[in-house]
This record gives structure tokens, sequence and C-alpha cells, in this order.
């Protein structure tokens, strides 16, 4: 990937919000209004740094603030793209799902799955998405469908039902009937874990196994996605319904990445994490041509032009801004719904941008170091440290089932310390 940009690469025009406005200060009531949207995001997103950039939290940005991977004395090899691959290996296993979360999110399962049980005796819950795969950050959502038989889908049946077994409140469930795919959404009382409830839909559970044998194949792909859907939860960009994109439209993007990457050892178990994220970020955020491209990943992997992916769409559809051919049903556009694509970009190119500076050699003498390099794109929030430390302490478990669940993460040390790897692109040399 050389540095100069593709010639049909997207630009987008950044306007700074206050600029077009005569009165570039707000007003009392408008800070008030900031300040209640501010606090309604990180009230339902606790790992949102909405509202950090302020200058009053430039304090606790400082001496390491909200970076609990990194170890208080621990310092990064250098040159910079060896520390961040050391910190992108610390990230994950910080930020892996530990056995008390594991613990705790089976009981939301169980509980859930017996007033299911309990309803239609005959109808079976599975898993998917994140939580089968591992692939969840701390404040993830559960994903559950139901499979069972009914004229029509039940989901005020189910709704009624899980209030009146005391699962959630009131305020905290709603029936999403007229969605693409309808779906019964709560925040269990117990725990504050989110669970989406979708009826009969065979995708999701043939999806995450499709997710966990390119995990096996691709043994960097855990540790690039669990980083980069914290880049995107942070900035409330990992939904589609809040202008961003979904988690497996982002794992896809990955896996396409890796699979037509230039070089052969992106893929090996010593490749270094901190080039392939940088890397990641210019190919989306730079020279990916959104407007007449599109991804498939079937068959090894290959860019598509969206004319050629037309003639298989479902119901007339056309190819969306961000068009990943569906690799279970080649007429469904993984990305149909991601509006909000190009925000998702722009934050891209931000990323590969600070990444850059940050482990070029000409800029070493800017950075001390002690200081975090994954820190300037990704930050995690005492809100989120706190909840996990709640979870540990309401959900303790023994060293018998720690060992279990240890056992039973078969992704969690698949990268080697590639303390020798020279294998870069020129800029990154260590020579």
């Amino acid at each position: 990937m050389n540095g100069s940009r593709e010639q049909e690469y997207i630009p987008l025009d950044v306007d700074n919000q206050w600029e077009n406005k005569t009165d570039k200060y707000p007003n009392n009531k408008q800070q008030h209004y900031q300040n209640q949207h501010f606090l309604n995001r990180k009230r339902e997103n606790k790992a949102s740094t909405f509202g950090l950039n302020h200058s009053s939290c430039v304090q606790r940005l400082r001496n390491r603030g909200m970076t609990p991977w990194q170890a208080h004395d621990k310092v990064y090899a250098s040159p910079g793209v060896i520390g961040l691959h050391q910190e992108i290996m610390d990230f994950y296993e910080y930020m892996s799902p530990q056995p008390e979360e594991h613990y705790m999110r089976e009981d939301v399962v169980q509980r859930i799955s017996a007033v299911i049980q309990g309803l239609w005796p005959c109808a079976k819950v599975e898993i998917f998405g994140s939580f089968r795969t591992h692939l969840y950050l701390p404040t993830s959502d559960i994903d559950l469908v139901v499979f069972g038989k009914w004229e029509n889908i039940p989901l005020f049946t189910l709704e009624k039902e899980l209030l009146k077994m005391g699962i959630c409140e009131e305020a905290q469930i709603k029936v999403l009937d007229k969605a693409s795919v309808p779906i019964v959404k709560l925040t269990d009382k117990k725990t504050e874990v989110k669970v989406d409830i979708s009826f009969n839909m065979n995708n999701g559970v043939r999806s995450a196994n499709l997710i966990m044998d390119y995990m096996r194949d691709m043994p960097t792909l855990p540790y690039l996605v669990l980083v980069l859907k914290q880049f995107l939860l942070q900035r409330d960009l990992n939904e589609v319904f809040t202008g961003g994109i979904s988690s497996y439209s982002l794992i896809l993007l990955t896996v396409s990445f890796l699979q037509l990457h230039p070089r052969l050892d992106a893929m090996r178990s010593d490749a270094n994490l901190g080039v392939l994220l940088i890397e990641f970020f210019e190919l989306y955020g730079r020279h990916f041509n959104y407007i007449k491209t599109g991804i498939r990943i079937k068959n090894g992997g290959s860019y598509v032009p969206k004319d050629d992916i037309i003639k298989d769409m479902e119901n007339g559809h056309r190819p969306s801004l961000l068009c990943i051919e569906d690799p279970l049903n080649p007429g469904n556009d993984i990305g149909r719904s991601s509006y909000g694509a190009l925000t998702v970009k722009q934050a891209f190119e931000y990323a590969f941008l600070v990444l850059r500076d940050a482990v070029s050699p000409q800029y070493a003498h800017l950075h001390s170091p002690k200081d975090s390099i994954l820190g300037r794109i990704v930050r995690v929030t005492d809100e989120v440290v706190e909840y996990r430390k709640w979870i540990r302490q309401s959900f303790p478990i023994s060293i018998e089932v720690y060992d279990r669940h240890k056992a039973s993460c078969p992704f969690s040390q698949m990268v080697n310390n590639p303390a020798g790897y020279v294998s870069l692109l020129p800029r990154f040399s260590l020579h």
C-alpha cells in the first residue's frame, strides 16, 4: 500500500459545527441541551468517550488515563510498530471476556431461555453473534434466536412474559416489529446486559460459525476485531441505527482485508498487529473505492464491481455504499442499511493519520516511551472498568470453572510475539 491516494478516493469535507453560525459560543439553553444529550448517550453506552475532547478532560487523559490494559510500569518496545503490536496484545488480553463475565452472560441466557421454554416447551433457543464467537466486549449485547412453529411471530407474547417474570423493567424492553428482522430488545434487570431476541432466523447461527472458521484460519483476526470494535463502540458507530456499521460488517471487512493483503505473512501467527491495524485504517479510510467496489468474501475473497453484484440482488435492491456480499446468501448485501458508512470511513482515516504519525521515527522525540500509542485512538472508560469490577464481585467462580473457561477459549494464544519481525512496509522499516 503506497502513500499516495487512489484516483477515485472519496474526499470528505469536514466542517466545524460552529464555523457557520453567527454565535460561535452556545448560550445556556444550548449548553443544557448538549449536556443532556451527552448524559443520555453515556447512559446508553458505558463505553462512549463522547465529550472527552473537552478541555476539562485533558488532565484525565494524561498519565495513562483510560488505558487500563497498560501496566503502570510497562514500557513498550521501540520502534513504534513493535510497541504497538505488544500493546494490542495487552489490550486483547485485558478486554477479552473474563470467566466471571462469561458466567454472568450464561446466567442471562439460562433465565431468558427458561421463560421461553415455559411459554413454548418445544421451542429451541440458540446463541449467535459475539457471545458465540467470544468476540464480545464487556458491554456487548447478547444475540438469541428462537426456533419454533407459529402462525405469527409472537413478539408481544414474549415481551409480556419477560415483564411478568421480572427479567426486565417495562422501560427496558421494546418490540421492533416493523424492522427488517423483527426482534425483542431488552436490558436484563439483574446484570444490565442488553439482549436482542429474534425468531426463526437461521443465518445468525451460520454466520457465527463462519466467523469462527475464519478465526481458526486467520490467527490475527480476533486481535484486530476486538480493537476495531472498541474503536467504533466508544464513538457510537457500532450499530447501524446510530450511524455506524454492524459488528458483522466490521468482521467481514477485516476478513477481506486479510484475504487480499499483498503480504502472505499477514495471516500468520507472527504477523505484526500494529502494522496490520495501521494498514486496515489506511485501506478503508483512504484507498477503498466505496462508490464502485463491492466486497466478496467467498472463494478466497475478491473485490467486485457493484454492477456485477446487482445481478444477484434480491427484490430489486441496489448495492449500498458499503457493499459486502453475504457469503452465505449472495443475493443479500450485508452493508445495505449502513447509511453512516462515510462517517465510519472518516473515523478510519483519522485513526490512520494518528497512528502513522505516532509510530513514525521522525516524530519519536515528541513521545515519551511510557506513552500509550493505542490509547491515542482507543480508550476504556471508568464506567466500563467499574462495571467489570462489579461483575467479578457479583459473579465469583471457582478455580475449576476458571480453568474450564480458559480451556474453552481456543483463540486466546494464537499470535506469537514477533520480536524480530522485519517484513514491514518501507516507511515502517526497522532497518
